[in-house]
C-alpha cells in the first residue's frame, strides 16, 4: 500500500530533476540560447530582450520544466580567463563517469550568412567523437536570436536523459 501511495505522490507532485551544463566560446549564444529556452518552455517568464545581453560573468542559472522533468542549467561563461575550467571538462568528456550523460552540440548562429554550416562542424568534430565513448550525442544547426532548434535540442535532451535514467538516476524534486 505505502509503495502505490508512494507512487502517486511522485507521479502527482515531484519531478525528475536533471542538470545540463552549456559550455561555449566567448560570445557564442549561450546565455541566448538559455534565455530562448526559459521563454519557451516556462509561460510566466519573459525573457531579456537578446540586445541588453552582455557577456557572462560566472554563470548563469536556469530552469524550466518539460512534463515530467525538470532541467536545471548551469551556463558558464567563455571568456578566456574561464576556459582554464573548460580543461578540465575537455579531460572528462572521455571519463567513464560521464557514461550516460547526452552530449548535444549546437552549431548556433544558423541564421548568419558566414555561420560554419552543421555539415562543417560535424566534419570537425569527427576526429574527436572517440573521446565521447558510446554515449547519445548529437549535432544541430540552432539561431538562438531566432529561437529556430530550440524545441528540439531540448526535446532530444530530454528524451537522452529518460532513456539513460537507469545509468544515471535522476534527483527527484517535490514541485509543491
Amino acid at each position: 500500500m505505502f509503495t502505490l501511495l508512494a507512487g502517486l505522490w511522485k507521479y502527482l507532485f515531484q519531478k525528475d530533476e536533471y542538470f545540463i551544463l552549456i559550455l561555449g566560446l566567448d560570445n557564442a549564444g549561450k546565455t541566448t540560447y538559455l534565455e530562448q529556452t526559459k521563454t519557451k518552455f516556462n509561460k510566466t517568464y519573459k525573457g531579456m530582450n537578446p540586445n541588453k545581453i552582455t557577456a557572462t560573468v560566472g554563470l548563469n542559472l536556469g530552469k524550466i520544466d518539460f512534463g515530467s522533468v525538470r532541467l536545471n542549467f548551469w551556463d558558464l561563461g567563455g571568456q578566456e580567463e574561464l576556459q582554464s575550467l573548460w580543461d578540465k571538462v575537455k579531460k572528462m568528456i572521455s571519463s567513464e563517469a560521464l557514461n550516460g550523460v547526452p552530449l548535444l552540440l549546437l552549431a548556433n548562429k544558423q541564421d548568419l550568412q558566414d555561420c560554419m554550416p552543421v555539415s562543417k562542424v560535424k566534419e570537425e568534430f569527427k576526429d574527436h567523437a572517440h573521446k565521447i565513448g558510446h554515449r547519445d550525442c548529437h549535432i544541430m544547426g540552432v539561431s538562438a536570436l531566432q529561437g529556430d532548434g530550440v524545441d528540439e535540442g531540448i526535446q532530444w535532451m530530454v528524451q537522452c536523459v529518460k532513456r539513460n535514467a537507469f545509468l544515471r538516476p535522476p534527483t527527484q524534486k517535490d514541485i509543491t
